[in-house]
């Protein structure tokens, strides 16, 4: 990181100069399972693996950005079982040899990390391999993949609209980049209109075999069950592990695309698949650990990093859907990035949330100020207090409800915060 800049060059120029210095790892993958969308790619690709590996298959992951170390982004396959972060040293050869084979040339800090997801990934056996793209798509540094098994779009919604552009319609084109021409392309719900009908227009451009959320295939919940479908028949199983309703549709997702990109999915497979998925800080319930230590008893404490305003609306309905169960008064604690939109993100919790605390974001030279970010929530319409941690949050909380029912509180606005509290609670994934 001091020594490559942070940001984004949206070109494949460089990553391919380094690639094929490397000789071209990107072209020895297993089968590629490629994901793009705004929100929701992490759960897509979450499913996707416990599809496979409910199958008993070896599955390569790579995820971006990290939450609490660099060794997450890159999960190594295990024949038969669940695949494991990658191991330090192989880590760290693999760094070395893109480093030597750079040359000291300009590059940025993902298209080493991409560099290295080819290495690895190439190198180690595995029956597939679940790609998730950093930015965008059309540029994006995992875009030199030439004939993914499937590409899924998720959800399209404004976000990185510096890099992308203005209208969802602008950033649709950028993730439809990722589609090939032949290769089948499943499109997650969306809910913008003008995003769908980018994305299958140029599906249909390239000949790519398309299948559409709501079109083709459906997935919703019917007395407390998902039910999944599509031309081949219905599929009665149990809700996802992952909390939210928003769940329903990216598993539906998944084992859409698992089935496009040639694997089976059986009611069996389904069935352990939803029951074993998971995903760390996304709407991630913290039951103990050394922040929770500070909140209320008998507190009920969510983590996610969903950071723009459609993550709002999901995590939103979420919240309010816990709340139609059990009724608790909900407080939130936000630290965001000063390139996202937080009155956009805040307004989503208007109607449910009692107040906003808002915090800082250890490590980061691009945090939104407390005092800052305490001013949107207000413009937003919510009572909001600027705190110095969230350790410091959790106690005004803490002290705020000593008189009333334990609360639920909702810590997010960001991935990076979501990282330092799982490091500081000591619940760093694995």
């Amino acid at each position: 990181m001091g020594l490559h800049p942070k940001g984004y060059d949206l070109s494949l120029d460089r990553i391919r100069r380094l690639l094929d210095v490397l000789g071209n790892p990107q072209t020895r993958l297993p089968p590629v399972i490629h994901v793009a969308g705004t929100n929701g790619k992490g759960s897509a690709t979450a499913f996707c693996r416990a599809l496979l590996e409910a199958q008993g298959l070896s599955v390569h992951v790579h995820t971006s950005p990290h939450l609490v170390r660099w060794h997450e982004r890159y999960r190594i396959g295990v024949k038969g079982g669940a695949g494991r972060l990658v191991a330090d040293e192989l880590f760290a050869d693999a760094l070395r040899r893109v480093a030597d084979a750079n040359g000291g040339k300009p590059i940025t800090v993902f298209e080493i990390l991409t560099a290295v997801t080819f290495i690895l990934f190439s190198e180690q056996p595995a029956d597939v391999a679940i790609i998730e793209v950093g930015l965008g798509g059309r540029f994006d540094a995992t875009n030199v993949i030439e004939k993914p098994a499937v590409s899924i779009i998720q959800p399209i919604s404004l976000d990185h609209q510096a890099y992308l552009g203005d209208r969802v319609e602008l950033i649709a084109a950028e993730k439809a980049g990722i589609m090939k021409r032949g290769a089948p392309v499943v499109i997650g719900h969306q809910e913008f209109d003008g995003a769908k009908d980018v994305l299958i227009s140029t599906a249909e451009r390239l000949g790519c075999p398309l299948t559409v959320f709501s079109q083709d295939f459906l997935g919703y919940e019917e007395f407390g069950r998902l039910v999944y479908q599509d031309e081949f028949g219905l599929m009665d199983l149990p809700l996802p592990r992952l909390p939210g309703r928003h769940q329903i549709g990216n598993a539906a997702t998944a084992i859409r695309a698992v089935k496009a990109a040639g694997f089976p999915v059986t009611d069996q497979i389904a069935e352990k698949a939803m029951l074993s998925v998971e995903w760390p800080g996304r709407l991630q319930r913290l039951t103990d650990g050394a922040l929770v230590d500070h909140a209320p008893v008998g507190a009920e404490i969510w983590l996610d990093g969903g950071h723009n305003p459609g993550a709002g609306e999901v995590i939103a309905e979420a919240m309010a859907a816990m709340e139609e169960k059990q009724a608790r008064p909900l407080h939130l604690i936000v630290g965001m990035i000063n390139t996202k939109d937080p009155i956009g993100y805040f307004r989503a919790f208007t109607d449910i949330a009692h107040d906003v605390y808002t915090v800082p974001i250890l490590g980061s030279d691009v945090g939104l100020d407390p005092v800052a970010l305490a001013q949107s929530a207000a413009e937003a319409g919510l009572k909001a207090l600027p705190m110095s941690s969230v350790g410091e949050a959790l106690e005004a909380i803490r002290i705020r409800s000593a008189d009333s029912a334990p609360p639920r509180i909702m810590i997010g606005g960001s991935l990076y915060l979501a990282g330092n509290v799982l490091a500081q609670n000591g619940s760093i994934p694995t």
